[in-house]
């Protein structure tokens, strides 16, 4: 049966977190045998005996979570029942209990202690089958939860002709549909390309997955092509589909071989440790900018009284998805009701439809301050934390300037989630009057990311804040 990414890499995540489990059980028969020993009254054991026990850790903790994955423990949680859930839980462990046995028997190691051995087992028993026992069930609870939460499935249109959707639909798992929230059935047959771009702005679509043994060769192309311009993610079943930008890759479906055209970074474990690092450092920022926290709320309640301390508008985050973006607040009250009067008075020193203005009348003379310090930002840390944001990334843009794009390619600095900073920002950003430059370097961002990048660029950044360079 065939993998896909998501799935293999949900799988590697848990067998690791078992594996752990694993050598976190041997590690407190170890530590709590003497204990154990004094409840028997055996007596304390004297020198280091530690050498002993190594043995069962080099089969234990890498051999567990792959006889659970033999026995298809990870497999189809949401469908699978409790009693089989357990039945696979015990057949894994038997078997590791074998394998130890006659290991021990035939390399004659009789040697191991045989009270951390009996400890260590226990141990196993309680946090490998209890705890991931209880995992996995409220894993399958959550997952079935979320399969009836239209918001927090995956955003789907399945493009084809005629009935080839339906049955592409039909063929897949239920388990794997279940999280899709299928937007609609786009029919290529029968309707232009333009109409699936304008659909996925709309919808902010996460995915389309083309159904196209019965479609036109060329149609298909030019509708990938608007997934492509707009970073989407293009599932193919069918022909082969040669790209500028987006990577083909083969994936799978259930059971069902995909050929997937992606232009953003896919999933993996520096995928998953740029979003833990955002999440924790973003947590640690918090709490070590603090004072500039209270410094900002108390002069901007005296600079500019009757006005609230937070500033948050709507900003395109991810595929476009709208979130709330907080900031401190800089400017006057009514800033927002100001701005075409300010636009019309003193002009756009960008080119494009993003606004920018060095000395903004609208800012009131400690929110200058802010700025140069790039205190007003620190608010968009919370933002990091809940996952909107990330804290290096295209700067996410309000609606009305992303609805103002005037090249669709634009569209594809949406495909990631949006940054606190950027090499735009690290760079500074008063040299830059292009929006078309700025566009460039995100883009050049996206293509080439990588976590080391994210820290070069966090390393570029201190210095650009602390010395306010570019910061207007």
């Amino acid at each position: 049966m065939a993998t896909s990414r998501n799935e293999a890499f949900r799988i590697q995540a848990l067998q690791l977190t078992d594996a752990l489990l694993v050598w976190a059980s041997f590690w407190l028969a170890w530590e709590t045998r003497d204990a154990v020993r004094i409840w028997l009254e055996m007596g304390v054991e004297s020198g280091d005996i530690r050498e002993s026990i190594n043995w069962v850790l080099y089969i234990a903790v890498p051999f567990t979570p792959l006889a659970l994955e033999h026995f298809g423990f990870y497999r189809r949680i949401q469908s699978k029942g409790t009693g089989r859930a357990i039945v696979q839980m015990i057949e894994a462990l038997v078997v590791i209990a074998l394998m130890i046995g006659m290991f021990a028997i035939f390399a004659k190691l009789m040697d191991t202690r045989r009270l951390v051995l009996g400890i260590g087992f226990l141990l196993v028993f309680l946090l490998v089958f209890l705890l991931v026992l209880a995992r996995d069930r409220l894993t399958a609870a959550w997952l079935t939860r979320k399969s009836h939460q239209d918001t927090a499935k995956e955003r789907v249109v399945v493009a084809g002709s005629g009935g080839e959707m339906a049955a592409l639909l039909g063929e897949l798992d239920p388990e794997i549909t279940s999280s899709w929230n299928v937007i609609e059935h786009f029919d290529l047959g029968h309707r232009p390309v333009a109409d699936l771009f304008d659909l996925l702005k709309r919808e902010s679509v996460a995915r389309v997955i083309f159904a196209a043994k019965e479609t036109g060769f060329d149609k298909v192309a030019r509708a990938v092509e608007a997934c492509e311009l707009q970073g989407v993610e293009a599932w193919i079943s069918a022909s082969f589909i040669r790209t500028q930008i987006a990577r083909p890759v083969f994936d799978a479906v259930g059971d069902k071989p995909m050929l997937v055209l992606r232009s953003t970074p896919e999933l993996s474990w520096e995928l998953l440790c740029k979003d833990v690092l955002d999440r924790v450092g973003a947590s640690f920022a918090i709490l070590l900018t603090l004072p500039l926290w209270i410094f900002a709320a108390i002069g901007i309640r005296l600079k500019s009284p009757g006005a609230p301390v937070l500033f948050s508008q709507m900003r395109a985050g991810r595929y476009g998805q709208p979130f709330k973006m907080w900031k401190f607040r800089t400017m006057v009250a009514n800033a927002e009701q100001l701005l075409d009067q300010i636009k019309k008075d003193h002009g756009n020193q960008m080119e494009g439809p993003v606004f920018k203005l060095d000395s903004d009348p609208r800012i009131f003379s400690f929110g200058t301050l802010l700025r140069k310090l790039s205190i007003d930002e620190l608010p968009q840390l919370f933002n990091v934390v809940i996952g909107d944001m990330s804290l290096v990334g295209p700067r996410p843009l309000p609606l009305y300037e992303v609805d103002a794009f005037c090249e669709i390619s634009h569209r594809r600095r949406l495909s990631v989630k949006p940054g606190i900073t950027c090499e735009w920002q690290a760079g500074g950003r008063s040299k830059i009057h292009s929006f078309e430059e700025w566009v460039r370097m995100d883009l050049r961002y996206i293509d080439n990311w990588s976590l080391w990048l994210d820290f070069k660029i966090l390393l570029r950044t201190i210095p650009a804040v602390l010395f306010g360079k570019g910061a207007k």
